[in-house]
């Protein structure tokens, strides 16, 4: 259902709410379709699907008509990397905590996803945090705003996990000054694969089990069935290649020492995530089938990130891996159009090549390209409207469609701010009178 929020006591009232039903047709926009080229004409948008693209679409009688004016209109952007939606991700109390999961902590009223639509984002996957050698089950959502947690969920999404190298899950076993202050096994990047490796023998053994009772239960033997494990359930999964596999990554010497634990238990690593080195390896990277969702230009913010290079994502796209950029941030969600840009001038991809490593791309890393990641007909009506080519700094979001219902419009959020900011002096000046009349005689506050 449709909700009104409540952004730090201020009503914030979904576009959705008031733009859905009916046929829609964009209609004079520079269309780029990443994966068919560009083309100058309208979109027919119905029942949340793209059902025409083409220079010379009819509009259907009682179509709702968007002149988009000669704009750029885009896939919607997806986000192969977010955090957003959630807080505490990191259960890094343990090494592998694969028995926890996302999907049932998403919060639908941060104002991140609101900002993120606003930044032309429509799908992102939010994973668990990287505190851990094997983290939590992540879930992926389109940006809904005004829906309920169900509802931003993206239905039919492949589930995955989050695997985390390097210093984040090391550290957690390490020690400040000498003084040990976390006693979590592992404490080096050995340990990291040690855990990883004893993860999946437990359970690689742990199938086989389920795997014996399967069988002789459908023989009609009266079998017990085995004790439940919650932690290594995700894990079987991925070897029956029912769960994806993210892994949070810098260093080129770890980027192989995880493809190979892989190839050892038979599984694919679906995306190496950050990856900064990834360009020293992106051969082996490429023969193992793994995807690669990077930083734009991140450098030495972390003793792991002095080698990362801006040309990382056009080199491994060279190579054939399938690359992505991500944002991990709140902020830099918003502008992951001019982080794809950036793209051009380190590395000389081309325009088309630039955006599918934000719209396509992603969509294929996650399974979801049968439905977003490119405009094509029978897809989903995730859509951005641009004022200008959105590889160019000075773009701005007009307006963004997710399954044919507008979730953001410019001219709408400017005109509604004033709005917004009476009604939170109205708030301020209620807040203040209750606590003054709530202050008792002689301004003493009671003990």
């Amino acid at each position: 259902m449709d909700r009104r929020k409540f952004i730090g006591g201020l009503l914030l009232a979904p576009v959705a709410a008031m733009a859905a039903g009916g046929d829609i047709v964009i209609r004079n926009a520079k269309i780029l379709t990443v994966t068919k080229g560009s083309l100058d004409g309208s979109i027919l948008i119905r029942n949340g699907k793209i059902a025409e693209v083409g220079p010379n679409v009819t509009a259907p009688a009682g179509a709702r008509v968007i002149d988009a004016g000669g704009q750029f209109v885009m896939p919607g952007i997806i986000d192969c990397h977010s955090h957003i939606a959630t807080e505490a991700v990191n259960e890094g109390s343990v090494s592998v905590s694969s028995m926890t999961g996302i999907e049932d902590t998403v919060n639908p009223e941060d104002i991140g996803i609101y900002r993120a639509l606003a930044g032309g984002v429509t799908t992102a996957n939010i994973l668990h945090g990287s505190a851990n050698a094997i983290g939590g089950k992540n879930v992926v959502i389109k940006m809904r705003w005004g829906k309920d947690a169900p509802e931003i969920l993206l239905d039919g999404a492949m589930p995955g996990i989050k695997f985390a190298l390097g210093e984040n899950p090391k550290r957690r076993g390490g020690s400040d000054s000498g003084i040990a202050t976390r006693l979590r096994y592992p404490a080096t990047r050995m340990g990291v694969e040690d855990v990883i490796r004893e993860a999946f023998t437990d359970a690689r053994a742990y199938k086989a089990t389920l795997d014996d009772y399967k069988a002789r239960a459908a023989k009609g033997e009266r079998v017990i069935p085995p004790r439940r494990d919650l932690k290594l359930e995700p894990l079987v999964e991925v070897l029956e290649g029912k769960r994806f596999v993210h892994a949070h990554c810098y260093r080129a010497d770890e980027i192989l020492m995880l493809l190979r634990v892989a190839d050892e238990f038979g599984f694919k690593i679906r995306t190496l995530q950050h990856v900064l080195e990834g360009y020293k390896v992106a051969k082996e990277i490429k023969e193992h089938g793994a995807g690669a969702s990077t930083f734009s230009d991140w450098w030495s913010y972390k003793v792991e990130a002095y080698d990362a290079i801006p040309y990382n994502a056009a080199l491994m796209h060279k190579k054939g891996v399938l690359v992505s950029l991500n944002s991990d941030d709140a902020e830099m969600m918003r502008h992951l159009n001019q982080e794809a840009a950036k793209s051009v001038r380190y590395g000389g991809l081309t325009d088309d090549e630039a955006l599918a490593l934000i719209t396509i791309n992603p969509a294929k890393q996650l399974a979801i390209d049968s439905r977003v990641g490119s405009i094509e007909v029978g897809k989903d009506a995730d859509l951005v409207i641009y004022d200008k080519h959105p590889l160019s700094n000075y773009a701005k979001v007009q307006k963004v469609f997710i399954d044919g219902e507008m979730y953001f419009e410019r001219d709408k959020d400017m005109s509604d701010r004033a709005v917004r900011e009476a009604r939170r002096k109205q708030l301020m000046e209620k807040q203040k009178a209750a606590a003054t009349a709530a202050r008792p005689a002689g301004g003493r506050r009671p003990q």
